[in-house]
């Protein structure tokens, strides 16, 4: 649309702007330019989950069974025993202190993520009736005339209209870690590549620009964006799955047993009261009480280890879902790569250098003495915009802000390295004129002063496009010597050039020449308007190719990865050049691993004529993603390993998360940008960066990098493989008390025996003595082949499985129960009651105004005196549990359950 058409379309001027009437109109229509905030959960419905989601439940079907036990037997005894109401207080009291403990837990993330509040820009500057007026970004409508300058953030999606060296930062949207120049001019049929469209909340690194809003608030790219992700259902975590699933298992053994042992009582001749209070003791009695706790601490305590770690958990059912990852769908930018442009590689004497781009420069160096080099260096300094910002003297170069465009800062910081300060060489060599870069010329000049003292020269010093600052050279700087460009060296320019192009790398060109002083001498009026001083006929220098190299961490989490069975996809908005290039820096694309552009280069054929499925790896551009067929993603997919995805759109990004969760993986995806956060939300788990991620992102995501590390993810990964192997051996060790703690129960109905063990004790063991051990195993070191196992699979793989409850219950409960019967039958047979006699006296034995009951040798005991025996004999099963609980602890300390 031309800028006549757009004016027409919002009825505005380019030159006098909207009138302040139509503005209002305008705001009254379409309301203010904010994103509208995503629904919110109130705080009470938090808690309220905490409290009555997931396991919590059946603590309270527990406690109310208890409730309904105690209420029967009230109505129907003179005097009931408080064991039921004690029971049943206890779980309640359970289940309200674990949720506080769970939401309060999972608020502290919640206000650290208030603290990221920062997207809207706060003002902007319109012109409204032929006047310049600063006014609330919120103000700003369709149609407005808005001007916009280095270190602003764009108000609304803008439709340029005149630019003066404009850049914008678009990597928090699109992915692109270069600044964009904005222009009037339009250069692509996608919004999103076009030159003349600025995007709101997206930042002006440098220059300025007037442009004509065309949408505002929810209608803007980043509006859609953001309503697309509030728009996406987020599914149960696996965590939940498999509580679930030990829930319905724990419930089915328990109604089981309930009922068979109620149809028994029946059969017994026992009343249809007492056997339902006999129904519901055995139910309560297969709740485990401590298990929600344990659960808790153990997840809370993961996230606290993670949180040291780098990775801050908003949801503490997060924890575990990184740990089942199968798939990891990266972001490049700043998650794989160091998010700064850096200089890579030059080519000066004919010879391609290479430079240090670790991030703690403890990398290969290249040979400074060359005078080739210091005329070069000498360029990249002077022609250069690119300053330090003040008060950094103490920082170490890498680290210091700069003002400037990515690629200038990447050249100042690389000769500040090199060279020493940059400050002083631009001191000796003063500025007296300049030609910024535009897109038109493709390049970038300077003019200074000679720092010679007896030379009185002007030196000229130019960058730009390779091929543009090729064509206005006639000589080659070679050993510090200038030679006659011929084609041999036009050859080996043209090869340097393609092969650090080839590596995704951006090249810039450097030339200079000393200006003859007869015809510019000292104290000429350089006109850079209408250029009246030499611009052919230069020297060129060398070239030098930027990246975003990778983390240093990186290379070696994607093995980790890789040895784990997860597979890693990088899902980038940047160019599939440099996505490949990085991708094989990082080891996402294996050495040795070809696409099917690799294969047809190789064999010189048509690309068309190779098989797809022959090249293990694929590099997909977003323009062919979009063509492909459900079937040919999953096809896709399926058979290649190493996967690039380049140029995506968010939507695109969904898709191939969607994708991913077709296949059955557990998706992880990581992010920082706008355009990242409809997938954050759609994975099982988003993780966002915390340094350079937009707010979107890490409202979407579950959790947070604070050091945007990728390698951090590959720690996350191995601490959730272990909170589920943890959890595993906690659980295991808690069901086994179950067994001695029902069987107690069981024979007190089936064969009428004084109760072994009693309820206050089972809260003991319970509450007490299980709690600390089992929280103690969150704490176990990981199995060694951890992160060679493959991701589990969450139909097979159950927290809770055949092979842990038949250890459970099948044989160390099995045991227990042995141990605490025959402490119960040594203490009765002490105190005279041999088994025989136990069988069947339990009606006796539990008759208040019974106080002669005789025992196997004849002796007469009161009712009080027989309680003291009972609960004697409760004491001793429950020291017996606790002693082989011992040994318990220490089997699964040792025990791998894992399978």
């Amino acid at each position: 649309m031309s800028v006549e058409e757009v004016c027409r379309k919002y009825n505005t001027d380019i030159v006098q702007g909207l009138t302040n009437a139509r503005a209002a109109e305008y705001l009254a229509r379409d309301g203010p330019n904010a994103l509208t905030p995503p629904p919110t959960t109130p705080e009470w419905v938090k808690f309220c989950r905490q409290l009555f989601g997931g396991f919590s439940i059946l603590l309270w079907i527990g406690a109310i069974l208890c409730f309904l036990a105690y209420a029967i037997q009230a109505a129907t005894e003179d005097e009931p025993a408080g064991d039921n109401l004690y029971l049943g207080i206890v779980l309640s009291a359970v289940v309200i202190i674990t949720g506080c403990f769970s939401y309060f837990q999972e608020a502290k993330s919640s206000k650290i993520m208030e603290s990221f509040k920062n997207m809207v820009p706060q003002q902007a500057l319109v012109i409204r009736e032929g006047e310049k007026m600063q006014i609330n970004a919120e103000q700003v409508v369709a149609g407005d005339l808005v001007e916009v300058k280095g270190g602003d953030r764009i108000p609304a999606d803008l439709r340029i209209i005149s630019s003066h060296g404009c850049k914008v930062d678009n990597s928090s949207l699109t992915g692109e870690s270069e600044p964009q120049t904005r222009s009037p001019d339009c250069t692509h049929d996608n919004p999103l590549e076009t030159r003349n469209i600025a995007f709101f909340s997206t930042n002006c690194v440098e220059g300025t620009a007037r442009g004509i809003v065309v949408c505002t608030g929810d209608r803007t790219v980043m509006g859609r964006i953001a309503t697309l992700t509030s728009g996406l259902e987020t599914g149960k975590t696996p965590i939940a799955k498999e509580i679930e699933h030990f829930i319905q298992i724990i419930t089915g053994v328990a109604v089981f047993l309930g009922v068979t042992f109620f149809i028994l009582s029946i059969i017994l001749g026992y009343s249809w009261l007492e056997a339902v209070i006999f129904l519901i003791g055995i139910i309560v009695a297969n709740v485990p009480e401590g298990l929600l706790a344990t659960v808790t601490v153990c997840l809370t305590l993961t996230a606290k280890r993670m949180a040291r770690k780098n990775c801050l958990v908003k949801n503490l059912e997060a924890v575990e879902t990184l740990g089942s990852t199968s798939t990891i769908c990266s972001d490049k930018t700043g998650t794989l790569t160091q998010n700064r442009m850096t200089v890579a590689h030059m080519w000066f004497d004919n010879q391609i250098h290479e430079a240090d781009t670790t991030e703690d420069q403890s990398g290969s160096s290249f040979d400074k003495s060359s005078t080739t080099w210091v005329s070069l260096a000498r360029i990249a300094a002077l022609c250069n915009r690119a300053v330090f910002k003040a008060g950094q003297e103490s920082l170490p170069i890498l680290k210091r802000d700069v003002a400037g465009d990515a690629s200038e800062s990447a050249l100042l910081k690389c000769i500040e390295l090199s060279c020493g300060s940059v400050k002083a060489m631009r001191d000796k060599n003063k500025k007296v004129a300049e030609i910024p870069f535009n897109s038109t010329n493709k390049y970038q000049l300077s003019i200074h002063e000679t720092e010679e003292e007896n030379d009185s020269r002007y030196l000229l010093v130019m960058k730009g496009a390779p091929e543009r600052i090729l064509d206005r050279c006639s000589t080659i700087m070679v050993q510090g010597k200038e030679q006659p460009m011929d084609d041999e060296m036009k050859e080996a320019f043209q090869n340097a050039y393609l092969e650090l192009g080839g590596l995704g790398e951006r090249v810039l060109g450097f030339c200079h020449v000393f200006m003859p002083e007869d015809k510019y001498p000292k104290g000429f009026a350089f006109d850079t308007d209408d250029v009246n001083f030499q611009t052919d006929n230069l020297c060129f220098v060398g070239l030098m190719s930027m990246i975003d190299p990778p983390r240093a961490a990186v290379p070696d989490a994607v093995g980790k990865c890789r040895s784990a069975g997860i597979k890693v996809i990088m899902v980038t908005g940047d160019h599939p050049i440099t996505a490949k290039a990085i991708a094989k820096g990082v080891g996402i694309i294996s050495e040795g691993n070809e696409t099917v552009e690799d294969i047809a280069a190789r064999l010189n054929i048509p690309v068309s004529q190779v098989n797809p499925r022959d090249a293990k790896a694929c590099v997909i551009h977003g323009t062919d993603l979009k063509d492909l067929t459900q079937d040919q993603m999953d096809d896709i997919l399926r058979n290649h390993t190493e996967i690039v995805f380049a140029r995506t759109s968010p939507q695109q990004k969904l898709i191939i998360v969607e994708g991913c969760q077709r296949q059955g993986a557990i998706v992880a995806v990581t992010g920082d940008g706008v355009n990242d956060s409809p997938a954050l939300k759609k994975a099982d788990i988003g993780v966002a960066m915390g340094i350079s991620g937009s707010d979107v992102s890490k409202q979407a995501a579950d959790m947070i990098l604070l050091d945007d590390n990728f390698a951090s993810i590959v720690t996350g990964v191995e601490e959730g493989r272990l909170i589920f192997d943890n959890l595993k051996k906690s659980i295991a060790y808690t069901l086994t008390s179950n067994i001695p703690e029902i069987t107690p129960f069981l024979f007190f109905i089936l064969v009428n025996i004084p109760l072994p063990l009693g309820t206050i004790t089972i809260l003991c063991i319970d509450l007490g003595t299980d709690m600390v051990p089992a929280i103690s195993l969150a704490y176990e070191a990981a199995e060694s082949d951890i992160m060679k196992r493959q991701p589990r699979n969450p139909l097979r793989d159950k927290l809770v499985n055949e092979r842990l409850i038949s250890i459970a219950y099948g044989q160390i409960g099995m045991i227990q129960a042995l141990g605490g019967f025959f402490a119960y039958f040594v203490i009765m047979a002490e105190n005279g009651f041999l088994p025989s006699l136990l069988v069947g006296i339990r009606l006796n034995w539990d008759d208040r105004s019974n106080n002669d009951l005789e025992d196997s040798y004849g002796q007469q005991w009161t009712y009080e005196q027989r309680k003291i025996v009972e609960f004697t004999c409760h004491t001793a099963f429950f020291v017996s549990i606790v002693v082989v609980q011992w040994a318990d602890v220490i089997i699964f300390l040792y025990c791998c359950i894992s399978t």
